[in-house]
């Protein structure tokens, strides 16, 4: 009796062993799972990886050039003030033509060549100073739109990235009940490598768009903060013609 229990219990454990066996072929090491991964999921991971590489490039550029922009624009400022209270209206810009990277300078540059170019000299007329004001607002539309140079793509990365990632998960899982239906195994082994790619796909596709998403946010705060700055560089430069124009 008790051989016919031993001999009842022995083709469950045979099943049992074979379970765990299952479970232990599939790899999970990123060159194994990347091997097991079909030409569907490896695209989405190619995709995925060249996103990740431009959107790093972007912030990486934005980055150098927001930092030489405040760089320059503090040099800037005081110099020029300096030019424009004694009233050295060329020197004021040589001044801005020399700061190349700043922000500011290119806005006041834009206000004070108009501002000596309209007029042959003599009284400040209104048009003048109206002509300068057009000349400022067309630069700060320039400028604003350099600054915000690959952020719409940093914003779509963002969005679409974890999107790209479920659906490589969505393959991954179809890969998964493939393997079922054509091994005819219940096994942990005939699931776990169409798990792992969908794991994959959906974890990379978050580990791109959440530095997306939080550096796009970062520079369109700078973005801001230099547009504060050019308006009210401009109202000044404006305020500064209008004070000329009454001392003449």
């Amino acid at each position: 009796m008790i051989l016919a229990h031993v001999s009842q219990f022995v083709p469950h454990t045979a099943s049992f062993a074979a379970f765990f066996q299952d479970q232990q072929q599939p790899g999970f090491s990123i060159v194994e799972m990347w091997h097991n991964m079909g030409w569907l999921p490896k695209g989405v991971v190619f995709l995925l990886l060249i996103m990740s590489v431009w959107s790093l490039a972007v912030m990486i550029d934005r980055a150098l050039y927001f930092s030489a922009a405040r760089k320059q624009s503090r040099e800037f400022a005081p110099k020029v003030a300096g030019a424009l209270k004694e009233g050295r209206l060329d020197e004021a810009i040589k001044v801005a033509d020399r700061s190349k990277k700043s922000h500011l300078a290119e806005v006041v540059t834009a206000g004070l060549q108009e501002f000596r170019n309209y007029g042959s000299g003599g009284t400040v007329t209104e048009d003048q100073v109206e002509a300068s004001q057009r000349a400022l607002e067309r630069s700060e539309a320039i400028v604003h739109a350099k600054l915000k140079r690959g952020l719409g793509g940093l914003a779509t990365i963002g969005s679409t990235a974890p999107f790209i990632g479920l659906f490589g998960t969505v393959i991954g899982i179809l890969d998964a009940f493939q393997s079922i239906a054509t091994q005819k195994t219940s096994g942990i082994g005939a699931v776990a490598g169409g798990i792992s790619e969908a794991l994959v796909t959906t974890a990379f596709g978050l580990f791109v768009a959440i530095p997306a998403v939080m550096a796009f946010n970062y520079f369109t705060n700078r973005v801001e903060a230099f547009d504060v700055e050019m308006d009210n560089s401009s109202s000044e430069l404006v305020d500064y013609f209008l004070k000329q124009g009454a001392r003449r």
